[in-house]
C-alpha cells in the first residue's frame, strides 16, 4: 500500500472565542488550510464554553483538553481520522491540570500536541517549566517505542540565535534562556527532528510569533516557537515544513508539515 500525504497545521490561538470573531476568522482559516489534522494552543475555554461555541467541522473529530483554571491554556485537535486513544495526561504535577497536551493514537503514529509552560519573566516558573520538558521527554520517547511521533505546538523557545530577531538583549529572558534552550536541544537529542529547520537549515526571518508591542510584526521582530518535530525514523517522510506568516487573528501564525506515511 503506498504511502498517503498528510496535512499537518498547529496555531496558538491566544484565545479561541477572539479568533472566531475575527476577520476572517477561526473557521475561514480552518477551511482555508485544509488540514488533515490541526491542533490548536492557548483556546482559554472550559468544556460548557466551548459546548456553546457550537463549533463543527464536517468530516472532523474533536479532541479537547481543557484548564481547570478558567481562562487559562488549553488544547485542541481537529482530525480527519477519529484517534482509536487519547492521552491528556504526563504525569507531570506542575502542568498536568492546565490542559497543556492531547497525544492521538492514530494507525500509522501518534500525534502530540502541545502548550508549553512559559518560564516567564525573570524565569520564576523555570523549575516547573523544565520539569515539564524532562517529563514530556520521557513521554514521547514511550509512545516512539509503539509507532512513530509526530509532535507540535508552542515550545515556548527559540533554540537558536537564528530563530529569534534579537538574540542578544534577549539571551537570558524567558525563550532564550540557557536552560530552555538546553532542554529542547535534550528533546531533539532523544530523537526527534525540528521539521522547519532540517528544510531550511539556513531561514532568517522565519518566525512564528510576535510580541504586540513596538510594531514587533510589522517589523518582523519576531521568534519562531512554533515546531513540528519528528520522530528521526520518519524525518524522511516529510515533504514540506512551512509558517504561515500572511495568517493573522492571534501573535502567533499557523506553522505546517505535510508527510507521506
Amino acid at each position: 500500500m503506498p504511502n498517503s500525504e498528510i496535512k499537518l497545521v498547529s496555531w496558538n490561538v491566544n484565545g479561541l472565542r477572539a479568533v472566531l470573531k475575527k476577520d476572517p476568522g477561526f473557521e475561514e482559516i480552518f477551511r482555508t488550510l485544509d488540514a488533515d489534522v490541526f491542533a490548536i494552543q492557548e483556546t482559554k475555554l472550559q468544556d460548557d464554553q466551548r459546548a456553546r461555541l457550537g463549533l463543527e467541522f464536517d468530516g472532523y473529530a474533536q479532541t479537547w483538553n481543557f484548564a481547570e483554571r478558567k481562562g487559562y491554556s488549553g488544547t485542541a485537535v481537529f482530525s480527519r481520522e477519529e484517534p482509536s486513544q487519547v492521552i491528556r495526561h504526563i504525569g507531570c504535577e506542575v502542568a498536568d491540570d492546565e490542559g497543556r497536551m492531547c497525544a492521538l493514537e492514530f494507525g500509522k503514529y501518534w500525534f502530540v500536541n502541545v502548550y508549553t509552560p512559559n518560564a516567564q519573566n525573570e524565569l520564576k516558573r523555570i523549575d516547573a517549566r523544565l520539569a515539564w520538558d524532562a517529563r514530556y521527554r520521557d513521554f514521547l520517547c514511550e509512545l516512539a517505542a509503539d509507532k512513530p511521533v509526530v509532535t507540535c505546538g508552542d515550545y515556548n523557545v527559540a533554540h537558536n540565535e537564528i530563530d529569534l530577531k534579537n538574540p542578544g538583549p534577549n539571551r537570558g529572558n524567558a525563550g532564550f534562556s540557557d536552560e530552555e534552550r538546553e532542554s529542547f536541544g535534550k528533546l531533539l537529542d532523544a530523537g526527534f527532528v525540528d521539521t522547519f529547520r532540517a528544510r531550511h537549515p539556513d531561514a532568517t526571518g522565519a518566525y512564528s510569533w510576535w510580541s504586540y508591542r513596538f510594531n514587533a510584526r510589522k517589523n518582523n521582530a519576531g521568534w519562531r516557537i512554533d515546531y513540528f518535530l519528528v520522530s528521526e525514523r520518519i524525518a524522511d517522510c516529510v515533504t514540506s515544513a512551512n509558517i504561515y506568516p500572511e495568517v493573522f487573528g492571534s501573535d502567533h501564525c499557523p506553522v505546517g508539515l505535510t508527510i507521506a506515511l
